[in-house]
Formats: structure tokens, C-alpha cells, sequence
């Protein structure tokens, strides 16, 4: 069964720093771009960052840009997503998702979706 599994989230004050995993299982995640999305409570799933299959190729949503690192160990079968400078924007649980290229953030084109991680940003 493929299944990709996220980690890392957790409750940070304003300001702080986050690394979230991507682990596959069951597959290997060296042939797929990989995309990182987040859905805040009342609101769509928003695509928040992707990579390519061999870490040539990043993009950004505006929101992160500057303060989120999208990077992938293809060794591991892992992918991860640095957030630092984090806002309470940033709330979300955030999750995992893949496909053949990053030429789109738009999440119902990605598949293999985790259960996602919460992120709580609050003082």
C-alpha cells in the first residue's frame, strides 16, 4: 500500500522554527515531485511548497517564500519542509503528496496523501 506519513509538527510560539517529515512507505519517492499543502480549520487546502523528483526544481507559495525550505533525501525515501519565522497564519495541519512534476500546487492533481501534522503557531 502507498502511503506517505508526515511528522514533526507541534505547538511554537511566534517566530519559531518547524521541520516536518515526508516518509514514504511502500514505494519509492525517487520518480515523484513531492508537495506539501496545509489546511487551516474552515478553509481549502492550500498548496504550500513542492519538489522536484531529484531536488533540481522548488517552488513556493508568496505566503512562505523566504521563511519555508522544501528539501528531499531521496536515500531516506523522505521529504522534509523547514518553516522557520513562523506566524499564527501558518496554523494548519500540514500534509504530503505526490505526483510526476511540480508544474502545479493545486492539490486534487497530487495523490497519496498522509494524515498530516498540526501545526500550531501561538504565544
Amino acid at each position: 500500500q502507498l502511503q506517505l506519513v508526515e511528522s514533526g509538527g507541534g505547538l511554537v510560539q511566534p517566530g519559531g522554527s518547524l521541520r516536518l517529515s515526508c516518509a514514504a512507505s511502500g514505494f519509492t519517492l525517487d520518480h515523484y515531485s513531492i508537495g506539501w499543502f496545509r489546511q487551516a480549520p474552515g478553509k481549502e487546502r492550500e498548496g504550500v511548497s513542492c519538489i522536484s523528483s531529484n531536488g533540481g526544481r522548488t517552488n513556493y507559495a508568496d505566503s512562505v517564500k523566504g521563511r519555508f525550505t522544501i528539501s528531499r533525501d531521496n536515500g531516506k525515501n523522505t521529504a522534509y519542509l523547514q518553516m522557520n519565522n513562523l506566524k499564527p497564519e501558518d496554523t494548519a495541519i500540514y500534509y504530503c503528496a505526490t505526483r510526476p512534476s511540480c508544474a502545479t500546487l493545486v492539490a486534487r492533481l497530487f495523490a497519496s496523501w498522509g494524515q498530516g501534522t498540526q501545526v500550531t503557531v501561538s504565544s
